[in-house]
């Protein structure tokens, strides 16, 4: 986590490093099944005349994103037969995922839900499966294919990938829909899967067998101290290895202050996802036409947030990661004073564009510079566990405190629960300066141990 001191010519050439552009097309890969089991489904299902009540239960499709880290260990651990020797361990992964993702769509595609809702159903949860398992191979190959200092443009490339994936699955998939029908929508967006299976067939393996071999003996330590030192079950064995061996090191590494960390990660973007559910509300009850929203909400929101994560990046590659992490809270609490102060001027497209326009922005910073500072917690003899555990807690205390959004809104007004979710966020940007402080506290100190 050191501070790096780069020009900002050479912070910007970090883009075109071509491992650094890969990640554009992996990310597209890894966003396209995102929305086609969610809202895209939902318009499908809905077109085709199934209950509001039964699309409801579709939600819990999304539960699968969330318990990834379950399965995790057996991406990090397991080796495919044939398919790891030929591609390797990551890319193995990543390809029998991407297959997996681009069949679920081909059957969903073939069926009718008026007549196999069931079946569409199963596929939504097949799709979704190995959706998130791309998700895990992808962060572990991001965060093993380069140094810590270029995690920012790593994650900012995969950022903008996704969320053209995004757009191309939700506008992109109405569309094809509208003027053909919906088979040919969910079976185009399969061969659009394609992209991923190219890039992965093209990109080289990173190079980890080292850190494996320095991770066996730690591995066998711990088997030894779990279960004895005579003649172990495979199934406890592995056990051990993959699953106990991930969080171990962690707190190894980490000592007491892993919890103030998870604490951190838990709690970083609380200010950000408390408010998000209420954005659209938010701009309807004030007065916006949904054509406002869409074109400045969605058009130029999207330019915002592309522009925000591209900019994220560079600023770890200049600075380090440390300050642009408190950066980066600090612009995400502040832009809700903005939209507290838009519940009080009104319908005001000016101010719209401005509040919308610091929203991404400081949203997009803030998700790259995370994002680098996760891959730099983890051992990348546990990348895939480790991340999945980090990103799979960044979003749950954020997830469960905006459940109670709408009743702050309804008792006391939007300006006052913008103003009390910018205050959410103090703690995140206290927590990033004393983690900064703390850095640089050890680096000060161990510099004398290095001259």
């Amino acid at each position: 986590m050191q501070e790096q001191k780069m020009t900002w010519g050479q912070a910007l050439k970090v883009y075109l490093k071509p491992r650094v552009l890969t990640m554009f097309f992996l990310g597209f890969s890894a966003g396209l099944p995102l929305l086609l089991v969610f809202s895209t489904m939902t318009a499908w299902l809905r077109d085709y005349g199934v209950s509001r009540t039964a699309i409801g239960f579709f939600a819990w499709v999304g539960i699968t994103f969330s318990i990834k880290v379950l399965w995790a260990p057996v991406i990090d651990y397991l080796r495919l037969p044939g398919v790891t020797r030929w591609l390797g361990k990551r890319r193995s992964w990543m390809l029998v995922s991407q297959f997996g993702v681009a069949l679920g769509l081909l059957g969903m595609g073939s069926l009718d839900p008026t007549m196999a809702l069931t079946q569409v159903a199963l596929l939504a949860v097949w799709v979704a499966f190995w959706s998130a398992s791309q998700d895990v191979v992808i962060d572990a190959y991001r965060i093993e294919s380069v140094d810590t200092e270029l995690q920012g443009a790593m994650a900012a490339n995969y950022v903008f990938g996704y969320r053209v994936a995004l757009l191309v699955a939700g506008a992109g998939a109405l569309y094809i829909a509208e003027f053909a029908n919906w088979s040919i929508s969910y079976m185009a967006m399969a061969g659009l899967m394609g992209i991923g299976v190219i890039t992965t067939l093209l990109i080289a393996e990173p190079d980890h067998q080292s850190i494996l071999d320095r991770a066996e003996h730690f591995q066998h330590e711990w088997v030894d101290r779990m279960l004895g030192s005579g003649e172990h079950g495979p199934l406890k064995e592995w056990f051990v290895k993959a699953v106990a061996c991930p969080f171990i090191d962690f707190f190894q590494r980490n000592g007491r202050f892993a919890l103030v960390l998870l604490l951190f990660i838990g709690i970083y973007r609380v200010s950000d996802i408390a408010m998000g559910v209420m954005a659209n509300p938010f701009y309807l009850d004030l007065g916006f036409s949904k054509a406002d929203i869409a074109n400045i909400g969605k058009v130029f929101g999207f330019v915002c947030t592309i522009l925000g994560s591209f900019l994220g990046g560079v600023l770890v590659v200049r600075y380090g990661i440390m300050r642009p992490l408190i950066l980066g809270a600090a612009m995400v609490a502040a832009t809700n004073l903005l939209f507290a102060q838009l519940a009080t001027i009104g319908p005001d497209i000016k101010w719209l564009a401005i509040v919308i326009s610091a929203d991404n922005i400081s949203a997009g910073i803030s998700n790259a510079v995370f994002i680098a500072y996760l891959s730099s917690l983890t051992n990348q003899a546990y990348t895939a566990t480790q991340y999945a555990l980090f990103s799979s807690l960044m979003t749950l205390p954020g997830k469960f405190i905006s459940g109670f959004s709408g009743i702050v809104v309804d008792a006391q007004g939007y300006a006052e629960f913008f103003i009390y979710v910018a205050i959410l966020g103090t703690p995140a940007v206290l927590l990033a300066t004393y983690l900064w402080w703390r850095d640089k506290r050890k680096t000060a100190g161990a510099e004398p141990a290095t001259g």
